[in-house]
């Protein structure tokens, strides 16, 4: 039974009650943060705390982080050593809500389509529930025979896929857009360039056309390894994607295991 605590009220999630009129609701009006949870230690939960409150300042929302902190640790309690996924969510009217989900399992290996994306300035790294965008570029790819969008501006320039990091080698460097072309700061992103010598730099298409291989990063594909961009095929995974899954795999094993 999955369970999940609304105002720190602890129920099986499919009990648990928000008023339709919530601002979450109807307007995505809130932020958010999902975490992995590894034999019931959620992974990096320090670092997404931070996020969720540089994200709630940004756009002007008053959370109870404090609050929020003490909900989640009394539901992982109730939840033991679980294999799942946590999700923290704060709404513009105050209510914060916590969930324990199943985690999202992916194919070993993904195509992408390229989606034409304009970031929205104003949104400048905040993990906000205003995900319709994101998703409809899921939608679109999908429809393109795809499994996710890569998302590119107008002017041809590489950003991010709706829900992940997009990393690429470009000869013998480990490469990524930077943060500065309004992408998301990815925790997983950071791990990465953390353990890794990486260049953040002004990505086009013409840097992925000339990839060797290339792969996405998030809380819950780690490193997942790119089979074709478009038109584009890579070997699937390469060797620098398997030695990025491998040292990240192990470098949260060891956190698990300290925590």
């Amino acid at each position: 039974m999955l369970l999940g605590s609304l105002n720190g009220a602890i129920a099986p999630v499919a009990e648990l009650r928000l008023p339709v009129t919530d601002p979450g609701l109807v307007r995505g009006d809130g932020v958010f943060e999902v975490v992995r949870l590894y034999g019931g230690v959620p992974f990096a939960l320090e670092d997404h705390y931070a996020r969720l409150a540089r994200s709630a300042q940004t756009a002007l929302l008053d959370v109870d982080v404090d609050a929020l902190r003490a909900e989640v640790a009394a539901l992982l309690e109730r939840v033991g050593p679980a294999d799942a996924a946590l999700r923290m969510m704060c709404t513009g009217a105050g209510s914060r809500i916590v969930l324990i989900e199943e985690v999202t399992r992916f194919p070993d290996t993904i195509a992408l389509a390229t989606v034409t994306y304009a970031p929205t300035r104003v949104l400048d790294g905040v993990k906000s529930l205003s995900y319709c965008a994101n998703m409809l570029c899921t939608r679109k790819a999908r429809e393109r025979d795809a499994y996710e969008a890569l998302l590119v501006t107008p002017h041809g320039r590489v950003l991010e896929a709706p829900t992940s990091s997009f990393f690429y080698v470009a000869g013998d460097r480990l490469c990524t857009p930077p943060l500065t072309d309004h992408i998301l700061d990815s925790i997983t992103r950071r791990w990465i360039v953390s353990l890794f010598d990486v260049d953040e730099r002004a990505t086009t298409m013409d840097d992925v056309r000339g990839a060797s291989e290339a792969f996405l990063a998030s809380t819950f594909k780690e490193a997942l390894p790119v089979h074709a961009v478009d038109d584009v095929a890579l070997p699937a995974p390469g060797p620098v994607t398997a030695e990025v899954g491998a040292r990240l795999g192990e470098r949260i094993a060891a956190e698990v295991a300290a925590a």
